[in-house]
């Protein structure tokens, strides 16, 4: 896999070039901005960019710089790193793109597998959601009896945290020792349950759910 990095922490970077490398992966360009990735997205064949949400050329440059690249190479795959796990930047990364796209905390792939992991997940057109921040929004009671979480059963919310880590069915189904028909079967009780029209794609539907999901938990962002 070719990937290029954009991450203004020069030992970090570094270190992320390492982990690249013992991958088995090719890194085409590293540097320090935005700016400069994006003109090397432009002349290099990229299968994903690493980016540091907080770097130049502005305090979210990374959100920033993703946002064009998706708009003019659509088909590269984004993976966005912070120091920490914020709903807001989840809705950022959302809104860029909820294919082939990633947020994950900087001290969670400090390992080849999981960084490895991460990538093929999204090469493969999956969206990844750091797990700290999902399972911080399980966590937080639905609270209101009128939350269109309060008619989901308890495996149904752990569907749903999963779905909400960018988790497809067959990691679903692994994570909760059950079958791929199983998980299929709750991911439309919980569709029906939320009111989400039959006539979306599978892919949209569930990132309408994931959305429901984070507003009944009252998240502020």
């Amino acid at each position: 896999m070719r990937v290029a990095i954009a991450e203004d922490g020069a030992l970090f970077r570094e270190g992320l070039v390492m982990l690249l490398e013992a991958a088995g992966h090719e890194v085409v360009g590293r540097v320090g901005d935005g700016d400069t990735l994006l003109a090397i997205v432009a002349a290099e064949q990229v299968d994903v960019a690493i980016l540091d949400i907080r770097m130049p050329p502005e305090p979210d440059g990374g959100l920033v710089t993703a946002e064009r690249i998706r708009a003019k190479f659509p088909e590269t795959g984004l993976l966005m790193l912070s120091q920490y796990a914020e709903t807001h930047y989840l809705m950022r990364v959302l809104e860029i793109g909820a294919e082939r796209s990633g947020y994950r905390l900087k001290e969670r792939i400090g390992g080849v597998r999981v960084l490895a992991d991460t990538l093929d997940r999204i090469v493969a057109g999956e969206i990844v959601i750091e797990p700290v921040l999902a399972k911080r929004l399980v966590d937080v009671p639905a609270g209101r009896p009128d939350s269109p979480l309060a008619s989901l059963t308890e495996r149904e919310l752990d569907v749903l945290r999963l779905m909400a880590e960018g988790r497809a069915n067959n990691g679903i189904a692994r994570e909760l020792f059950v079958s791929g028909k199983v998980v299929e079967k709750h991911i439309a009780s919980i569709f029906a349950k939320l009111g989400l029209p039959s006539d979306q794609t599978l892919h949209h539907r569930r990132v309408l759910a994931v959305l429901a999901y984070l507003r009944a938990m009252r998240i502020d962002w």
